[in-house]
């Protein structure tokens, strides 16, 4: 196992607009309901000022190929519900973050990412918090990487 780059944040409180996929790849079901909601309001030009996020709801169980997957974008404080998409408040907390660099083709670095942030905490002087987990999406072109996530493990000092 690599020694993870962990860094301890404080996320603030942020509005944001949700949305829900479920299913074999709600990923992906997630990704264009976000993507026809926030597009056309300029808001996926904005990464810095609207960055997403997002978390299993419900996690995958034993037995089923199916499972959700919820998707946030900040959002300033005037934005409102519209069709599927709900805005919800979230209080941020304290987080251990590690980056995720996902080659093509090979999700399954998420998850062995994530057990190492587990075995992290156990090592560590911090204890499991309550609020959300969360992977940051991390705007970013790298040669043989698909995609780049920021995983945000809820911590209490």
């Amino acid at each position: 196992m690599s020694k993870l780059d962990v860094r301890i944040i404080e996320l603030e409180r942020l509005r944001v607009a949700s949305v829900w996929g479920f299913g074999e790849s709600p990923e992906a079901e997630a990704w264009a309901k976000l993507e026809a909601w926030a597009r056309p309001k300029g808001l996926l030009d904005r990464p810095e000022q609207h960055p997403i996020y997002g978390f299993n709801n419900p996690n995958p169980s034993a037995g089923s190929p199916n499972y959700g997957y919820e998707l946030w974008i900040a959002v300033g404080e005037d934005a409102e519900p519209e069709g599927d998409t709900r805005v919800v408040d979230f209080n941020g907390g304290l987080y251990a973050v590690t980056r995720c660099e996902v080659p093509q083709g090979d999700p399954n670095v998420i998850g062995e990412t994530w057990k190492q942030m587990v075995n992290w905490l156990e090592e560590s002087r911090y204890r499991h918090a309550g609020h959300q987990w969360l992977e940051k999406s991390v705007p970013a072109e790298i040669p043989g990487i698909e995609f780049v996530l920021d995983l945000y493990l809820p911590i209490a000092a």
